[in-house]
């Protein structure tokens, strides 16, 4: 097996830009730095989670992946590891993060299943309903709520309002991402917001979802009672989102993997950073 390869299916290094969400729950309900042991049984489930989706998802899709040319030369369309190996990876992934959800608390166990089928199902979201940005908003707005839980074991407004901003952001950003697929989608009757509405008003609406998306982030705030250092840094989160829109336009995709990869991956440390940043005391 080249694990090289599956690591490169997975997109290993959108794991580490994704863990500051998972991680700033876990700092809001501890009001700083949990403990180590925490700190690696969150980090081990929530890697443990992406990967079985992230590989659920190239294996779900690859018949479809094969037929556009912008995703042709991905591994399992490619041939470069076969889906046998794909499913003994979702499978082993998806053992390790229950065992760290059991870890953690009885909590987190008991609702493990129901968050692995909100990220599995994800994949199939988008043969039926524009709604899939949405789903791939909720799948990433559980991190912050699930942190929150393997500290506490307990639930609270703030994670949750954070975690609703999170979905925002993510089915903002996933709608900017489908525009480069709109003749595609529509070709092979395929759901998103672009080939629904057409890239402009799709890029408008992606707009609205980040503008919902800092409005919550300041509630989050609020609620968690974070000092005004939060607001500050969180303006750097609103003007990455910001800036992500200015290098996407209807008649210019071309930095879009910009907006996408780079811009997002700091959107998150910014997050985490606001919070850790303006914690009391």
């Amino acid at each position: 097996m080249n694990f090289s390869r599956l690591l490169s299916l997975i997109k290993i290094e959108h794991t580490l830009f994704a863990l500051p969400l998972a991680l700033s729950g876990c700092m809001l309900a501890a009001g700083g730095l949990p403990d180590l042991r925490t700190l690696a049984l969150v980090a081990l489930a929530f890697a443990a989670a992406r990967t079985a989706a992230m590989a659920f998802n190239r294996l779900a899709d690859s018949r479809l992946d094969a037929l556009n040319p912008r995703t042709a030369d991905r591994e399992i369309p490619s041939g470069k590891v076969s889906p046998l190996q794909v499913g003994s990876l979702v499978l082993g992934a998806s053992a390790t993060y229950f065992f760290a959800a059991w870890a953690l608390n009885e909590v987190c166990f008991l609702l493990s299943p129901f968050a692995l089928v909100i990220l599995l199902g994800y994949s199939y979201t988008k043969r039926f309903t524009w709604l899939c940005h949405i789903f791939l908003g909720l799948c990433l707005g559980l991190a912050p709520v699930a942190g929150w839980l393997a500290v506490r074991g307990s639930l609270d407004a703030a994670p949750v309002v954070l975690g609703i901003g999170v979905l925002f952001w993510v089915t903002g950003f996933d709608i900017i991402y489908a525009c480069q697929d709109v003749e595609f989608d529509r070709k092979t009757n395929l759901y998103s917001v672009p080939a629904w509405l057409g890239t402009p008003r799709a890029l408008r609406m992606a707009a609205l979802a980040h503008a919902v998306a800092c409005g919550l982030f300041a509630i989050t705030g609020a609620l968690a009672g974070l000092t005004g250092t939060f607001y500050l840094v969180g303006l750097i989160t609103c003007g990455l989102l910001y800036w992500e829109h200015r290098l996407v336009k209807p008649e210019d995709l071309s930095r879009l993997d910009l907006a996408f990869f780079n811009v997002n991956s700091m959107v998150s440390f910014s997050i985490l950073a606001a919070i850790w940043l303006g914690l009391p005391g």
